[in-house]
């Protein structure tokens, strides 16, 4: 259940108290900047500090300030300092239990997603918090993990020839949020691959494992739409343009994102459909394998009910019995119940019980 819910951190704490979440092995902090515009080649550098790279630099077109790895609280208050980021923004980047929501700061937009990737050596959805800060000229970005979906985004940076060069900082976070929900599809994939052969195997061969296999996957459906539903609102906000930092060349895109957001959320739910149409289909098939067990206990009873009649009553011990005496009575005997039980078999056949 830790990757369902996980406890705030701040709570106990007063409002904007910046208190980290993370529980795991402190990973080590990767602060990389990246500055370009439509003059220029790329500057991509690796700094130790938040003070080598802040406050941007204002000659420069874009810059994109990407945070990576555990969370020190002493890093978040200077970036908080530098650009004049409410504690209660800051508070819930270092949360990193969030909901998917936006707000406007009206210097700046606060954006909170969950990037999904699939675990393919367990088969199941991981889901990192990222957050994103969109300034005048600058995107700031907040990671749980080194691993992330951005490398394209990066690779057309360094490249120098995509509308990432000649568009402003708004494009960018447009960029990052696009990536983001199209690795939502890929996700969905593997996860309708997993749901077909659970089909397969429901209708083929099911076992106690299957029925486990089917609450886990409807867990990871919850889960999924959990990350994903909030996400529908955020999109719509931003693509009616209420804040002048998102210019009308760039909505265009986020309309995009948002149609994109919408079949995400249908296939959702269709996946949600199957899977719990799978419960029913389980039972049927775990009812249909008992009822070919009970069709073949019952014919071979109904075999030997004749059987044991004719053989009772030559075991009654009666001292008059002629055909006891006769030589060739028992091989008669044996050959009339070997007829009734071929007859039986014939019977069956024809009337397609077996």
């Amino acid at each position: 259940m830790k990757r369902f819910f996980r406890k705030p951190g701040s709570l106990g704490h007063a409002p904007g108290t910046l208190v980290s979440t993370e529980r795991e092995e402190r990973r080590p902090l990767k602060l990389t900047v990246y500055e370009y515009g439509p003059d220029g080649p790329a500057d991509e550098r690796q700094v130790q500090s938040v003070a080598e790279c802040l406050p941007f630099d204002s000659q420069v077109p874009v810059s994109w300030l990407d945070v990576e790895g555990s969370h020190q609280v002493t890093v978040f208050e200077e970036i908080g300092g530098y650009l004049d980021i409410h504690p209660l923004v800051l508070e819930d980047i270092l949360d990193t239990n969030q909901r998917p929501k936006m707000e406007d700061f009206e210097r700046y937009l606060f954006i909170e997603l969950n990037m999904l990737l699939w675990d393919q050596e367990h088969a199941r959805v991981e889901s990192e918090q990222t957050s994103l800060i969109l300034g005048g000229h600058y995107v700031i970005t907040f990671q749980e993990h080194e691993k992330d979906v951005f490398e394209p985004i990066r690779k057309r940076i360094r490249e120098g020839k995509s509308r990432l060069a000649r568009y402003g900082a708004d494009y960018l976070a447009y960029s990052l949020i696009d990536a983001i929900v199209d690795h939502y599809f890929i996700v969905l994939e593997n996860l309708g691959e997993k749901i077909e052969f659970l089909e397969e195997e429901l209708v083929s061969d099911p076992d106690p494992g299957t029925l486990q296999s089917i609450h886990e996957l409807k867990r990871e459906l919850i889960f999924l739409r959990k990350s994903v539903w909030p996400l529908r609102e955020v999109i719509g906000a931003l693509e009616r343009g209420e804040n002048p930092l998102f210019q009308e060349t760039t909505l265009v895109y986020l309309r995009d994102v948002y149609d994109h957001t919408i079949q995400i959320i249908d296939t959702i739910e269709t996946f949600r459909d199957m899977v719990s149409g799978m419960l029913d289909i389980y039972l049927s098939s775990i009812s249909n394998r008992m009822n070919e067990v009970m069709k073949v206990l019952t014919i071979i009873a109904t075999i030997f009910i004749p059987l044991s009649f004719f053989t009772g009553i030559y075991g009654m011990n009666f001292a008059y019995m002629p055909e006891l005496q006769w030589r060739w009575g028992y091989f008669v005997l044996l050959g009339w119940l070997a007829s009734v039980f071929i007859g039986m078999m014939f019977y069956f056949k024809h009337k397609k019980w077996i």
